[in-house]
């Protein structure tokens, strides 16, 4: 199965794109608030999962899926505290779909400021 690959232009090394598609697989890389001079958006964690989220809806479009397409997120946060607030915006992006998800708290993002990154998998029946 070929993969076709839909850069968005934030990737930071050359062995990762943030969006591929493989049949009827669509697979988003681990995504942040990072605007595309790399500067954290979002003052919160709920506000950069909403950012974030815009941020995987689009990679999902680009490669012909949607957000009622995915059927996992990962999510990390830097203080499980927010998983609230996370669980709270995620919700209100995804608009009733339901997916699995797993959220796991992690020391520290690659960049300062970062609280929140999340990756994703759809499935396009279409």
């Amino acid at each position: 199965m070929a993969k076709k690959l839909f850069p968005d232009g934030t990737e930071v090394a050359g062995f990762y794109v943030r969006t591929i598609r493989s049949g009827p697989f669509v697979f988003v890389s681990g995504t942040t608030s990072l605007d595309s001079k790399g500067r954290v958006r979002g003052k919160n964690a709920a506000e950069q999962t909403t950012i974030t989220m815009r941020k995987i809806e689009a990679g999902l479009k680009s490669a012909g899926a949607r957000l009622a397409d995915l059927a996992r997120t990962t999510i990390y946060v830097t203080d499980i505290r927010d998983m609230g607030d996370v669980s709270k915006a995620l919700g209100r992006t995804l608009k009733g779909s339901v997916v699995t998800s797993t959220l796991v708290a992690v020391s520290a993002l690659a960049v300062p400021g970062l609280l929140v990154e999340i990756e994703a998998t759809a499935v396009v029946e279409r």
